[in-house]
């Protein structure tokens, strides 16, 4: 019998569960949203209500952004048009970004040219080259700042990788300081003029780099970018649509693997953030070397 009022007990409450949805459905939904196939609500049963909501449209490629619905509203024949026209320019496939950070380096040296990986640093690029060689992926493009350590690291990489894998240079991606951070460090000042100008070229590398697959992309793609800390932190930030202004609180190795995905509808996942097992912890560092050695 004990048993038996468990049971009542359970069953009470899964339909209660599925009689809390149903009201809070009817009660906050609109028709239009009744309407809406893949509509899902946060809570059904607590009436929660996120302090942020995710903008769906955040790299402006949402098919309904892309689609004037005005041109479509005289009849219904217009309004299957528009439907077609929703489909054609809708994202079927998941674009792959892996960040990799850097070699460690010798910061005492001047200008950027002098700036080379230190051995440890080379020998963190060649682990990390093995590590995404043994994900067996097929790798569709292979981006590097153009920075001397970041060309070095990505050069150790690619002699792991196909050797048709296309490679290219971009400056938007070079180190700089994207923003503010909050709370703000004493130990690094960088001048006001500095986030001006390297705000706007790390913001241009996110929309350029950081969005849902076109649609003539019929397969999912994998993009590598061997790039900087500030700049990876950053994309992290905004591409989970953190204040970006937290991006100082994240710290990553060099070497270190930040695996990002975005999938069709523009939802985005991070799969990996700093990651660096592929090392073992004598090698592994977040610091640059201040040693000529």
């Amino acid at each position: 019998m004990a048993s038996w009022s468990r049971f009542n007990k359970i069953a009470l409450l899964s339909l209660g569960a599925v009689g809390g949805s149903y009201v809070y459905y009817n009660i906050n939904s609109t028709s239009e949203e009744k309407v809406g196939k893949n509509r899902v609500y946060n809570a059904w049963t607590t009436n929660y209500t996120p302090s942020v909501r995710w903008d769906q449209n955040w790299d402006l490629r949402s098919p309904e952004s892309l689609v004037n619905k005005n041109k479509y509203m005289n009849d219904e024949s217009d309004d299957n048009k528009y439907n077609e026209k929703l489909e054609s320019v809708k994202s079927r496939s998941v674009r792959h970004l892996i960040l990799i950070r850097h070699g460690q380096y010798h910061m005492d040296k001047k200008g950027d040219k002098e700036r080379i990986l230190t051995p440890l640093g080379r020998l963190q690029a060649e682990m990390t080259g093995k590590r995404l060689a043994a994900l067996n992926i097929k790798w569709d493009l292979l981006v590097r700042s153009t920075m001397t350590r970041a060309q070095e690291t990505a050069e150790i990489i690619a002699q792991h990788l196909r050797n048709d894998l296309p490679v290219r240079d971009c400056q938007l991606i070079e180190e700089g300081a994207p923003i503010p951070p909050e709370p703000p460090v004493g130990h690094w000042k960088p001048e006001k003029s500095q986030f001006f100008q390297d705000s706007a070229r790390i913001e241009a590398a996110f929309r350029k780099y950081f969005h849902r697959a076109p649609p003539e992309q019929t397969e999912d793609s994998y993009t590598i970018l061997v790039c900087h800390a500030n700049v990876i932190r950053f994309f992290v930030c905004k591409a989970l649509q953190f204040p970006p202004e937290g991006w100082l609180r994240i710290s990553l190795n060099h070497g270190s693997i930040t695996w990002v995905s975005i999938n069709p509808n523009g939802s985005v996942i991070l799969r990996a953030l700093g990651d660096t097992g592929h090392m073992d912890p004598q090698y592994i560092t977040s610091r640059n070397s201040r040693s000529c050695k």
